[in-house]
């Protein structure tokens, strides 16, 4: 079954599409992979890295509130995405990309 990404809570158009780009498909391939899989994916794709972003998906695929997560829990899902940023996001890459963007060589997003 295909299950859009957009059907599970907190996930809109907007995360499916960056999600299709990383070619995870549907919320059955990304709850298989899990979120710090998925989230890598998306940061090697092209996705900014932002920690919103992944405290989002790690509630959704948990069918939590996307505020729900605090204290100690929250500490820990920081220092989750501060890893899988520094092992999946190429910042040089990044900036090369947002200077080709400025100066119109690149569609924009």
């Amino acid at each position: 079954m295909n299950t859009p990404i957009s059907s599970i809570r907190n996930l809109g158009p907007a995360y499916e599409d960056a999600c299709q780009r990383a070619g995870i498909s549907s919320a059955e391939d990304l709850r298989a992979i899990g979120a710090d899989a998925a989230y890598a994916k998306l940061l090697q794709t092209g996705t900014r890295p932002h920690f919103i972003g992944y405290y989002v998906l790690v509630m959704a695929l948990q069918g939590r509130p996307w505020n729900d997560c605090k204290g100690k829990e929250k500490e820990e899902l920081r220092q989750r995405f501060d890893e899988i940023k520094a092992n999946s996001f190429d910042t040089h890459q990044a900036a090369f990309e947002a200077t080709l963007d400025m100066i119109g060589v690149v569609a924009r997003k």
